[in-house]
């Protein structure tokens, strides 16, 4: 079974070594320690704890965020806008992540998306490709 340090964890998972160190020492993560004292996760452990984490932060709440089908939610920041007479390419990075969408000229104007403003990327698609690392 593969292990992942905790920066390698707080790198999938989206969020810094040291939230994921708290995680931990709050029994939230369980991690183990290899041969030379440092701090594992494992590979099972911490896909569960992401499925959790991810369908904690997904519902809708208080906050407004809405319902979806779609589960692949990724939260960032516009980097980019490109409006062309009928299309749009809008950018997000979230996270390590660089997501572009291709969309309409008119939806890009309607909800007013623009360079620094938060947006969250769905995805809903059925051909998803995998690549093992």
């Amino acid at each position: 079974m593969r292990s992942y340090s905790i920066g390698r964890a707080a790198r999938l998972l989206g969020v810094s070594p040291d939230t994921v160190r708290r995680w931990a020492d709050a029994g939230k993560l369980p991690t183990h320690r290899d041969s030379g004292g440092k701090r594992l996760i494992a590979g099972t452990d911490l896909a569960a704890f992401a499925t959790a984490l991810a369908a904690d932060s997904g519902a809708a709440d208080e906050g407004g965020e809405p319902y979806t089908s779609a589960r692949n939610a990724f939260p960032g920041i516009i980097t980019a806008v490109k409006l062309g007479d009928v299309a749009a390419q809008v950018e997000i990075q979230a996270g390590p992540h660089r997501l572009v969408s291709l969309l309409t000229r008119e939806a890009v104007e309607e909800l007013g998306l623009a360079v620094g403003m938060e947006a969250v990327a769905r995805v809903k698609s059925t051909n998803v490709h995998i690549d093992r690392t």
